[in-house]
Formats: structure tokens, C-alpha cells, sequence
């Protein structure tokens, strides 16, 4: 395979994760395809065991190995689908169409989709204000929605025709609304405190520090402190639609525990599986493109030995710019 992500020129402290010829032969015999899958299945009728996909990526399409894939096996889902835009990933090419069209779109595997989640899981997708009217009437037929998550994407060039696009929604959705995980505890941010208020003399729901002054506060659903990956930050890619690790670990240390099985059908370079691995669960990633899920792979054998997620330390999610 030629890697396109190898072939460009880059700056010297850029630490864009890419491919490189000598790499690949092994990387592919870490992922799964889906000629290996049917032969795991035996038959064209038959489930595959869970315990042959687990913390495995799936590089096939997502609509052929659908009915090879246990149902209820995920305790959470991560969805980051193409967005109703005209975008190429990597020489496969999905162009923006009517509402209509992409209602039809999201209704060929969404369905199916939540078959895989658990009775009591949860699952998030993702969207712009372009296609979140479309996902929200796609999740409300088969779920139960609880909430829409709108954070900033700060990332790119403003348009000079119109706002620019700075917003993007999850939606936050359970199979039952009375029988579901989340630990808000969890995921409390950690905020500068600007105008320190004291009562006699002691700070007040703030705590003083050598690296400053904090405040621990519980998360609504605006989330402001999101970096985009970029060319100097370890996790980087070339996709064109990377997720954060920060964004995704939220999603997963308020939704799931250790050692639950989180399921990203749109895996692309893998951040849903990287940082669930990284926060000690168990994972499934499927995607269609061999280069993105060399790369997901990749990224997964170097969080063997770093865990860290930028952003996230000493069990709370620092607001951005707040820790040097």
C-alpha cells in the first residue's frame, strides 16, 4: 500500500502519527478484515464470538459485516458518521445530498447500529448544524434521547460568506431511559479562578495552588474546553475529521466503567478504541479505509506505553489553556 501520509513534507517539530513502508506489513496482521471475519463466523448465518473482535479494528464495511457481529455486546457507542457535506477520506468520496437523502443514508445502518448496544447502554453521535436535525430524528425512532452536547470546534480559517462554523453537537442517547450508566463525578473540569471570592479570610468553592488558583465544577452540556488535534500534538493525523481524545474520553469516563466495551462503526484513526484503551476498556472499531485503520492501529500500540490524554490529568479535564 502506498501511504499517502508518508509522501508530504513536514516541518521538523510536526508530530503527525503517519505510516511508514517498513511498518505495514505488520500493522496489517494486527487488524481484522473481513474476509478473516467470515471465516470466524463459519457461516453466512452465524455470530461471531465477541471475544475474537474484542479490542480488535475491523477494516471492512460497516453494511457487509453487520450480521457477522453479536447483537447487545456494546455497553457504549461512539458515532462520528459522515456529515451531510462533500468531504473525501482519503479517496473515498461521501457527497452532501437533500435531508431526504441523508434521512435515507443514517436509516441504512443506524438500526442496526443499536442492536449492538446493551439494554443498559448508552450511545453518542455526532453532527453539525447541517446534518443534527437529521440525527436527531434518526436516534429518536429507536432511542430514548437525554441531552445534546454542543462544543466548540475552534479550528480553521473564518468564512468570508457567512459565520463561520465554530459549534459542533453529540447527541446523547439510551436504549432505557430508567436502567442507564453515568458518572458525572467523573468528568468535572477544573476551571482558573479569576476573581477569587473569600469568606473569612478562606477561598470559597476554590482551592489555592502553586500553579494557581482552581475551582472543580460539574459539566453542562457546552464544552468549550476542546482543542482540534493539530501538527504539534501527539495524537495528530491526517483524517480530515479527527475526533480529540479529551472529547472522547468524556463521552467514556461519564458513560461507561473499566473494563466495559465501547463500539465506534465509524472508527476512521481510531480515537473512540485509543481512548478507551487508554482508560482501561475494552474495544471495537470498524473501518472501511486500510490506511485509517492502519493508523488507528498504530496509535493503539503506542498507547501501551503512553496513556496520556492532553487535557486530562490528575482525574480531572483541565480547561484549555489552564496547564502548561
Amino acid at each position: 500500500m502506498d501511504s499517502k501520509t508518508s509522501e508530504k513534507v513536514r516541518a521538523g517539530r510536526n508530530r503527525t502519527i503517519t505510516l511508514s513502508q517498513e511498518e505495514i506489513p505488520e500493522l496489517k496482521k494486527q487488524i481484522l478484515t473481513f474476509e478473516q471475519l467470515k471465516r470466524l463466523a463459519n457461516s453466512s448465518d452465524s455470530k461471531i464470538e465477541f471475544k475474537s473482535i474484542e479490542n480488535k479494528t475491523l477494516n471492512c464495511d460497516l453494511l457487509e459485516v453487520f450480521k457477522f457481529l453479536p447483537d447487545e455486546f456494546a455497553d457504549l457507542i461512539i458515532i462520528d458518521p459522515p456529515y451531510n457535506l462533500t468531504k473525501n477520506f482519503n479517496g473515498t468520496k461521501f457527497n452532501a445530498r437533500s435531508d431526504e437523502r441523508y434521512d435515507e443514508y443514517l436509516a441504512t445502518w443506524f438500526p442496526e447500529v443499536c442492536r449492538k448496544l446493551k439494554p443498559s447502554g448508552s450511545l453518542y453521535i455526532c453532527g453539525d448544524w447541517k446534518c443534527t436535525s437529521s440525527l436527531q430524528r434518526a436516534v429518536e425512532k429507536e432511542l430514548t434521547i437525554l441531552n445534546r452536547i454542543t462544543w466548540q470546534r475552534e479550528k480553521g480559517r473564518g468564512a468570508k460568506s457567512n459565520w463561520k462554523n465554530g459549534m459542533e453537537d453529540i447527541w446523547y442517547a439510551v436504549k432505557n431511559p430508567d436502567d442507564y450508566y453515568f458518572d458525572v463525578e467523573a468528568v468535572k473540569i477544573k476551571r482558573k479562578v479569576i476573581a477569587p471570592y473569600k469568606v473569612d479570610g478562606k477561598p470559597k468553592d476554590w482551592q489555592e495552588s502553586e500553579e494557581g488558583n482552581f475551582r472543580l465544577t460539574y459539566p453542562s452540556n457546552f464544552w468549550d474546553d476542546i482543542s482540534i488535534p493539530f501538527w504539534s500534538m501527539p495524537e495528530n493525523t491526517d483524517h480530515p475529521t479527527q475526533k480529540p481524545e479529551k472529547l472522547y474520553a468524556k463521552l467514556i469516563l461519564a458513560s461507561s466503567k473499566e473494563n466495559d466495551i465501547v463500539f465506534d462503526p465509524f472508527l476512521g484513526s481510531g480515537t473512540a478504541s485509543v481512548t478507551a484503551k487508554k482508560l482501561g476498556r475494552r474495544f471495537v472499531g470498524i473501518e472501511l479505509n486500510e490506511e485509517y485503520s492502519l493508523l488507528a492501529q498504530k496509535r493503539l500500540n503506542k498507547a501501551d506505553e503512553d496513556k496520556t490524554i492532553q487535557g486530562y490529568s490528575d482525574g480531572v479535564f483541565w480547561e484549555r489553556n489552564a496547564k502548561n
